[in-house]
């Protein structure tokens, strides 16, 4: 199931990023998608299905976006290290 949303965008909006609604809209999707995951807010799986891509298209996606696709600090890294 989906549900349709409806957003007031600026007709000059899609010039400037020289894409057409359809575009646009599936870029709008990806960015989302890939701002809540760095968040932390939603899994690589879900944010994949926001986006409309598989979870390994989401996975190459994210470095679009100078992501990684590893969600862990530094220091997380380091304790489970140390735990071996």
């Amino acid at each position: 199931m989906s549900v349709i949303l409806k957003l007031d965008i600026p007709e000059g909006a899609f010039s400037a990023l020289r894409k057409n609604p359809s575009e646009f809209a599936n870029e709008l999707r990806l960015a989302a998608s890939v701002k809540w995951y760095e968040m932390g807010i939603i899994s690589q799986e879900k944010a994949a299905e926001i986006a409309g891509l598989s979870r390994t298209e989401f996975i190459f996606s994210l470095g679009k976006f100078g992501l990684s696709p590893f969600q862990y600090t530094i220091g997380e890294i380091k304790e489970e290290l140390s735990r071996e």
